[in-house]
Parts: C-alpha cells; sequence; structure tokens
C-alpha cells in the first residue's frame, strides 16, 4: 500500500500577499526617512509609539516612490497624528 499523496490532479497558482510586500528601496531613495526612524527606536528603547511621526514619514516617503502601494494614512493607522497636523495650521482670516 502506497502512502504517497499525488499532487498533480491540482495546480497551484501562486499570488502574492495582499499586504506585507513591496519592492525593496534599492537605490536607497527613503533611506534617510529610515534612518531617522531607526535613531527614534534606539533613543527611545525601541518603543515604536514614540516614533510614529517618523514611522509615518518614511511609508509617505515610500509611496511617494511607488516603493509600496498608495493607502490612506487613515487606513495605515496614523488618523490621530493627521488630525494633530490639521490642527496645527493656522486658519487663514
Amino acid at each position: 500500500m502506497s502512502t504517497a499523496m499525488n499532487f498533480s490532479s491540482k495546480s497551484f497558482t501562486p499570488r502574492p500577499p495582499d499586504k506585507g510586500a513591496f519592492p525593496l528601496d534599492h537605490f536607497g531613495e527613503c533611506s534617510a526617512f529610515k534612518e531617522r526612524f531607526m535613531q527614534c527606536l534606539r533613543q527611545s528603547g525601541y518603543e515604536s509609539s514614540a516614533c510614529r511621526q517618523s514611522a509615518m514619514a518614511y511609508l509617505e516617503c515610500r509611496m511617494d516612490r511607488q516603493l509600496m502601494a498608495n493607502e490612506p494614512l487613515e487606513k495605515l493607522g496614523f488618523k490621530d497624528l493627521i488630525n494633530e497636523k490639521s490642527e496645527e495650521k493656522p486658519k487663514k482670516s
């Protein structure tokens, strides 16, 4: 009796994940943003919540240069930071 399975009956078509996979920054276009983020992490004892501004800037850089899919920053968890930015802007009268 054979216990081997026959996988030839089904064909598997791989597809990339919806999130989490994006091109590498081969030309270092966003390396300055990445370094600021990493420096912030080291200074804060790797407390990521203290470095959310840097993380947002890094992701914006990647989206601007098509190194990741454009997503609204609200959807990436930065809604509160966007609201703070809009409140800081002086209103023109």
